[in-house]
């Protein structure tokens, strides 16, 4: 009999779970400590864009180095480890945390009608989208089906960063 690991559930699966998770806490610590709690919220959404941010910048550095090994080697069969896991263990789950969060804060923060806050969310909505190539990618690379050369994958590298210093400066400056 094969035992199941956290690998093997569906990525839905684990996504509403850690969705639930998510959400749960952020319910209870709103509730716990009321108006306390929306700068101690707001430190965790800024930890979980650091950690989105911090996978976003490395998983195509991952993809640029796994274009040079050979399909099925072990250089490459490593890749596919580095990869699933930085996606699964950190991207995912930093993303949910941010998104759940951040649309908290905005709802909170009576921030909705900013208009700062609506080209945030379109590049934030970029970002989540980037987020879905390179989950793709993985997999493409993850079956040794990588039709993205490493040139190619150079320049994506810089997409996330391009889009963090947008957002970046929308949240600081806050422009209109």
């Amino acid at each position: 009999m094969v035992e199941k690991t956290a690998d093997d559930a569906s990525p839905g699966v684990r996504a509403a779970v850690a969705l639930a998770v998510t959400g749960a806490l952020c319910l209870a610590v709103a509730a716990l400590a009321g108006e306390a709690a929306y700068p101690w919220l707001k430190a965790v959404h800024v930890i979980a864009i650091i950690s989105w941010m911090a996978g976003m910048l490395y998983l195509p550095r991952l993809f640029i180095y796994h274009c040079g090994a050979a399909p099925g080697s072990e250089t490459s069969e490593t890749f596919k480890v580095m990869e699933r896991r930085l996606l699964r263990i950190i991207i995912n789950p930093a993303m949910i945390v941010a998104w759940v969060l951040g649309l908290w804060l905005a709802w909170k923060g009576g921030h909705f009608a900013a208009g700062w806050l609506h080209a945030k969310l379109a590049l934030a909505v970029a970002l989540s989208g980037v987020h879905g190539f390179f989950s793709a990618a993985v997999r493409r690379f993850g079956e040794d089906r990588n039709m993205v050369t490493a040139r190619q994958w150079r320049i994506w590298n810089e997409v996330p960063a391009v889009l963090m210093i947008g957002i970046v400066i929308l949240v600081v400056v806050k422009p209109f």
